[in-house]
């Protein structure tokens, strides 16, 4: 599956995104904004890992962002259990070298398309570290909302941060809706 962008495509994983990945991932920068499940350093065993959960969804749930055939960065959603079955958390990151060019925004808002048409989904969530404007505004310029900050709710690199929570509903809907 492909899902065309402005100079990116969003793709299925392949086991030839490993090295690119790896070495992408592998960014004290790219860790700092993500949960501490996302291992630091990044080795070819986590990619190769990464990947090999991925690389057979039907339909996918995580997309390669792609620039001029090469991995770039990632972008998708983790579905939970319980009473959050249908409220799947949105995540994405980019590599450093790609930043700064409007890629998130655009792939962000492609991905939340077609989430709400392809999953049988209520919303979006999104968390965002206090210290992370830039992921606040990939958000904001997609159509998510900010419902609250959660005060001192994450512990990251020895920091008590807060948490932005971001939701992004389907398109016909309001929260009135819901």
């Amino acid at each position: 599956m492909e899902i065309k962008g402005t100079g990116f495509t969003l793709r299925n994983w392949r086991l030839s995104d490993a090295p690119a990945l790896q070495r992408l991932a592998d960014n004290p920068k790219i860790a700092a904004n993500l949960y501490n499940r996302f291992p630091s350093p990044y080795t070819m065993e986590d990619a190769e890992f990464f990947i090999g959960i991925n690389i057979n969804e039907q339909p996918p749930k995580t997309f390669v962002i792609d620039i001029d055939g090469e991995f770039a960065g990632t972008i998708g959603l983790t579905f939970r259990d319980d009473v959050f079955t249908r409220s799947p958390l949105f995540g994405y990151w980019l590599g450093e070298p790609y930043w700064g060019r409007g890629i998130m925004s655009e792939a962000a808002g492609l991905v939340t398309q077609y989430a709400f048409q392809t999953f049988d989904i209520i919303c979006l969530q999104a968390g965002v570290f206090s210290y992370n404007p830039t992921s606040m505004r990939v958000l904001e310029k997609t159509g998510f909302i900010k419902q609250g900050i959660l005060k001192g709710a994450v512990f990251k690199n020895g920091h008590v941060l807060d948490e932005h929570i971001y939701m992004a509903y389907p398109p016909a809907s309001t929260q009135q809706d819901i």
